[in-house]
């Protein structure tokens, strides 16, 4: 008898609980509708479907990647963000739903600037899989961005979703530590960096840990470390009615923005995520401080 789709998943499900995954349904679902190019409502009204035996081997051995805890969008090689397919890479950083409100929060900064100027240039500092500026590429469409990483995986993993989502004509790669090879002034300055204490990496779910790149990840004894980094050169690079928009952990907002405040900038804004925690934050260069200085 041939498998069904409905088999299939409930077979998938069994397996992820038996093995202690906490979102098993879910994450089956997303899977064998993944593998399979399936919408997750197409598997719901298509549940008799036969599945071809080879199509079940690919399933089964997805279902086993994620038992061992590997990451559903790090087995199906892409995720979704801001409505944009992202493609995964060894050196990119998986993004997650609450980095959107980074673009959400950088969004009218951008289309305030356009309106304004005509263009926007952005710059995203450690940009990954692209995520952070292709979204606001995408959004804006008279904004041109330069998305850098310190990875090569990274830079052509970002320049491949450029091309995927047709924004590679206003999109660039540049291999970079922070400002280290940057050269002028940039009207939004975006970056989602590591922000993690290195002491607490080994407490981090597997998912995290073994999947994501320590890179993408390790912010220092403290977590501070992009942070000042960004920070002490940012005044150079930024353009005077620019914005600087910062993802971060969720006890960093006073510590972070003690940063920028010493080095002549005022917190616009700060943005909680779907959690309720303190997720992003906006900065402006701080005119009076600057004109006292």
């Amino acid at each position: 008898m041939a498998e069904t789709l409905d088999s299939l998943l409930a077979e998938s499900r069994d397996r992820l609980k038996a093995a202690g995954i906490e979102a098993a349904a879910l994450d089956a679902r997303h899977l064998v509708s993944g593998l399979l190019g399936l919408s997750l409502a197409a598997l719901m009204t298509r549940g008799g479907d036969p599945v071809s035996e080879a199509d079940a081997k690919r399933i089964r051995a997805a279902v086993e990647r994620r038992a061992a805890r590997e990451p559903v969008y790090r087995i199906l090689g892409e995720r979704e963000f801001f409505g944009l397919s992202l493609k995964l890479s060894r050196g990119t950083l998986e993004p997650r739903p609450d980095t959107e409100a980074l673009v959400d929060a950088v969004m009218p900064h951008a289309r305030r600037i356009v309106a304004r100027k005509g263009s926007c240039r952005i710059i995203d500092l450690g940009t990954g899989t692209g995520a952070i500026c292709l979204a606001l590429l995408a959004s804006v469409l008279d904004a041109r961005g330069i998305g850098t990483d310190i990875s090569r995986d990274a830079l052509a993993t970002a320049a491949e979703n450029a091309r995927r989502n047709g924004l590679a004509g206003r999109f660039e790669t540049l291999q970079s530590k922070w400002f280290e090879a940057v050269d002028g002034r940039f009207d939004i300055i975006v970056s989602n960096p590591p922000y993690i204490r290195s002491s607490v990496i080994h407490e981090l779910e597997p998912e995290v840990k073994d999947h994501d790149p320590a890179a993408a990840l390790d912010g220092g004894d403290d977590g501070l470390d992009a942070y000042r980094a960004i920070a002490l050169h940012a005044d150079r690079h930024l353009e005077t009615d620019g914005v600087i928009g910062l993802e971060i952990g969720f006890d960093q907002k006073q510590a972070v923005t003690a940063l920028f405040e010493a080095q002549g900038f005022r917190l616009l804004s700060a943005i909680k995520d779907f959690g309720g925690n303190d997720r992003v934050l906006v900065f402006e260069q701080d005119v009076e401080r600057s004109n006292d200085r």
